[in-house]
């Protein structure tokens, strides 16, 4: 993976709940702290789009997707714990 590549996420949630902002919050400060300049965040509300959720196989929130860099990668839950996300993201290579 590039050190200079830009990433695209999808964060999906249901509706404004805590769980929700705190998920968003901790994905922007990773971002801001890790990708400053390359990354945009899409948010996409199950409830508002239950089709689109349906769609894309998830049936759980909050989650979270990488779509870019491929490979893609999916994480459910546990947004909270920055360093098994940058893990699971594959983005300790970044932090290192």
């Amino acid at each position: 993976m590039m050190f200079s590549e830009r990433f695209r996420f999808r964060l999906y949630v249901s509706g404004h709940t805590e769980v929700a902002s705190a998920a968003l919050a901790n994905l922007r400060m990773l971002c801001r702290e890790h990708l400053p300049d390359r990354h945009t965040i899409e948010i996409v509300d199950i409830r508002r789009h239950p089709d689109r959720a349906a769609r894309d196989g998830i049936f759980m929130t909050p989650a979270l997707v990488r779509l870019e860099p491929t490979p893609i990668k999916k994480i459910v839950a546990g947004l909270g714990h920055t360093e098994n996300l940058l893990q699971a993201l594959d983005l300790e290579k970044i932090t290192a």
